[in-house]
Parts: structure tokens; C-alpha cells; sequence
């Protein structure tokens, strides 16, 4: 009885994995079709540089809605570069995401997003033009120093007509 009980239940546990898998893939193959922007233009000037850990990308206003976009697909540490063009998002194991200032949609604080719950504010939401028609929200928790600081150099990058990310 306790073989077969042991059997079920690793049966289970591998259809659960599979299952796991399986939407996993499906969430890769859906997302597929959008992409970050890669690499940072010549001549940058940096600003400042920021230790972050990257939590994910979730469709616009919805923090619940992950999105796998290579290679933003994973969390990871890394580092949030402000230039004067933009914001290079370098991760650990990932080539550079960067975001021009004309692709930069708002910068607010955020408490939650798929995976995460943090202290009010502790998350730094940057909503961003993945394609034309299609804002995304990208979560970065900073490792060192408050948030503030990141975000008040983030929102000097966007056009001056915009005011942030609606919520």
C-alpha cells in the first residue's frame, strides 16, 4: 500500500511539473512577438548608474499579467544605467535591454507585481513602448539607496508632455 501510495504521488508531482512546463512554453511562444530593445547607442553619456534586481514585465497597468520578453523573461540582479539617451537595463546573464527616451512611457513607484510584494512604493515601475501600439510595465526593486533617486533621474528622460504612467 505504501509503494503505490509513494508512486501516486510522484505521478502527480511529475504531471504538476509537466503542466508547469508546458504553460511556460506556451507564455514564451505568445510573447514571442514582442522584443526589447538590445544594445546601447554610441556616445551615451552616463548619468548614473543604480544596483537593481529586475522583477519582471507585466502588460501596462496589469501587475498580475507577466510577460516573457527576451530577455526579460527572468528576474535577475543587475544594473539600471541613466544616460542621456535613455536607460540601459544591464542583467546578469542577459545582453543589454536598453530604453530609448523616446520609448519611456512614465516612471512611478509600485508595491506589487507577479512574484512580488514589497514595502509601499519599494517598486520602481517603468512603463515603456514595447512596440507601437503596446506599453509594458518593467518592476525594479533598487538594492542600494531609495528609489527616489532612480526615479526622479528616469522621469527627466520622458518628453516633457508626459506626466508618468497612468495606474
Amino acid at each position: 500500500m505504501r509503494d503505490i501510495a509513494i508512486v501516486v504521488t510522484i505521478g502527480v508531482a511529475v504531471l504538476v511539473l509537466l503542466a508547469m512546463l508546458f504553460a511556460w512554453r506556451r507564455r514564451l511562444g505568445r510573447d514571442a512577438a514582442y522584443s526589447a530593445p538590445l544594445g546601447v547607442p554610441e556616445h551615451a553619456e552616463v548619468l548614473s548608474r543604480h544596483e537593481v534586481l529586475y522583477v519582471s514585465t507585466t502588460r501596462h497597468d496589469q501587475p498580475l499579467e507577466r510577460l516573457a520578453i527576451t530577455p526579460l523573461a527572468y528576474r535577475a540582479r543587475g544594473e539600471v544605467t541613466v544616460t542621456d539617451r535613455g536607460a540601459a537595463l544591464c542583467l546578469d546573464g542577459a545582453p543589454t535591454v536598453f530604453l530609448a527616451k523616446n520609448k519611456l512611457a512614465g516612471i512611478d513607484r509600485a508595491t506589487v507585481t507577479i512574484d512580488r510584494v514589497v514595502e509601499p512604493g519599494g517598486l520602481v515601475r517603468i512603463a515603456w513602448n514595447v512596440d507601437a501600439g503596446t506599453i509594458v510595465d518593467s518592476y525594479l526593486r533598487p538594492t542600494a539607496g531609495a528609489p527616489d533617486t532612480l526615479i526622479s533621474e528616469l522621469q527627466r528622460l520622458i518628453p516633457a508632455h508626459d506626466t508618468g504612467a497612468t495606474s
